[in-house]
């Protein structure tokens, strides 16, 4: 199911973005693992809407409300789910986009696929809003891997054409990273923060790049062909909405460097066997190798934006002119930092499981 993740965890979504509440169930993990609930909604604040010039207005609290699989602090063995509840919703903004799709939504293609039958209201099931619950999960899996020693770090790597400090690929800087707006160098995120305001001012949007790194991973999670480590972080990745590419180390730049730069050549250090670039991303064959693993993943514009757009009425097969009503980010990347790391705990925790279950 499109809604489903997972080998040896199981996590599914649900919800829409106006319904009564989203949630998340997490089947498979293991009893015994503690839960630190304040540290969870620390996570979860990040990624919260109405909290800053740069986001929605859309105000929610998104507290978790936990239903089974947690009890005394402790996981027990039964599937964990949760909900969030939608408490500021106004659906009304929304009441002609079965008729008018907005261009770069799924409007279109939902209209299509569900015959008019999907929910429209803020995008019904195709909205960043249902990145809540899936921080939920990844909240989890990443307090899990950090009592492992394997910690998940992301910042904004580019932003509209401006670029933040990259992280050092055999070392990434993932202790320096702010929390209110994930920039390693505070000139540029003063930059960006302008950048996004100035959008904003002109009634538009802008995207960007989120760099994700993973370090204290041991060498050997993933699997060859289908199983990959890439292929496992970008299917999940790919289900965030906006993300347009996913890159694993130096990406495309790899076609146009020769071999004999490209390759990480080996070494010793300390008795551990190491390499000394990490051009691959800490990946080879879709295996870990033991050095920090790092990808980037690209967000496009948000596409609700205040600026009059040609559209065509479904209904009547006129053009016509939208004007989006609601409230939107003028850029969504600096909130959908945490989702990535959510994201990238979850397949790292998955593949962890099946690493164990294997030695």
């Amino acid at each position: 199911m499109s809604s489903t993740y997972g080998e040896m965890l199981r996590l599914s979504i649900f919800g829409q973005s106006h319904g009564a509440a989203i949630g998340m169930t997490l089947d498979g993990i293991p009893a015994g693992l503690p839960v630190d609930f304040e540290g969870l909604q620390t996570f979860l604040n990040r990624r919260a809407p109405g909290q800053n010039d740069w986001s929605t207005p859309r105000r929610e609290e998104d507290r978790p409300e936990f239903l089974s699989g947690i009890v005394d602090g402790y996981t027990c063995g039964a599937p964990i789910a949760a909900i969030i509840k939608n408490t500021n919703t106004r659906s009304g903004d929304y009441s002609n986009l079965k008729d008018c799709p907005r261009p770069g939504h799924a409007d279109y293609t939902a209209q299509i696929k569900y015959k008019g039958y999907q929910d429209p209201a803020g995008g019904g099931h195709f909205s960043g809003r249902l990145t809540a619950p899936l921080c939920i999960a990844g909240g989890l899996c990443k307090q899990w891997l950090e009592q492992k020693g394997i910690r998940i770090g992301a910042h904004i790597e580019w932003l509209h054409g401006l670029n933040d400090t990259f992280f050092d690929r055999l070392n990434p800087q993932i202790n320096e990273i702010p929390t209110d707006f994930p920039v390693l160098s505070e000139y540029k995120a003063q930059r960006m923060k302008e950048i996004i305001a100035e959008a904003r001012a002109m009634g538009d949007s802008v995207g960007g790049t989120i760099e994700c790194a993973v370090t204290g991973l041991p060498a050997g999670l993933g699997e060859p062909m289908f199983g990959g480590m890439e292929s496992r972080i970008a299917q999940i990745v790919y289900g965030i909405p906006a993300v347009k590419s996913v890159e694993f180390g130096i990406g495309p730049s790899a076609a146009n460097i020769p071999g004999s730069e490209c390759n990480d050549e080996f070494c010793i250090q300390n008795g551990v066997v190491k390499t000394k670039t990490n051009n691959c991303g800490g990946i080879l064959g879709g295996i870990s190798n033991g050095m920090p693993l790092i990808f980037s993943a690209t967000f496009k514009p948000t596409p609700s934006i205040a600026r009059p757009q040609q559209t065509v009425n479904l209904r009547t097969g006129e053009i016509t002119t939208l004007e989006i009503k609601g409230r939107h980010d003028p850029c969504i990347v600096p909130r959908a930092v945490p989702v990535v790391e959510a994201a990238a705990a979850i397949a790292i925790y998955d593949a962890y499981l099946e690493w164990k279950a294997r030695k």
